[in-house]
């Protein structure tokens, strides 16, 4: 399926795609993806594939966004303490510095390993005058 235009993208039946396809930004009424739902306070809740969207790209394969039945949706589950420590937790290592073991503050970037002090440490020396 390399070769979709906007036109393809529209089977409300399911013929073509086997589920019904509408084109980007163009779903119907009460169908919403995932992110939408999310915004919502909702979540699928187990429920199949109502349809999907597609956004049609050049020379590459579609973007495909699948969408869910709103009205059997279920609300999102409420943060219990148990994952709020364990999420508080995670956050604090990923702020920790592996060399000189402080909180950072921030984020470690990744492609650093370490933090901003200890990966580019300063001269306390003056530079030689000539």
């Amino acid at each position: 399926m390399s070769r979709v235009k906007w036109a393809d993208c529209f089977d409300p039946m399911g013929r073509v795609h086997g589920l019904p396809t509408f084109p980007w930004r163009f779903a119907p009424d009460g169908l919403a993806t995932r992110r939408q739902l999310r915004a919502l306070g909702l979540r699928p809740g187990g429920q199949d594939i109502a349809g999907q969207v597609l956004r049609p790209r050049r020379r590459r394969d579609p973007l495909t966004a699948y969408l869910y039945r709103v009205d059997r949706a279920l609300p999102v589950r409420p943060m219990t303490p148990a994952k709020t420590a364990a999420l508080e937790r995670a956050n604090a290592a990923r702020r920790t510095c592996p060399s000189c073991r402080t909180d950072a503050g921030y984020v470690i970037s990744t492609s650093l390993g370490m933090c901003v002090p200890c990966a580019y440490p300063t001269n306390s020396a003056p530079p030689d005058s000539v």
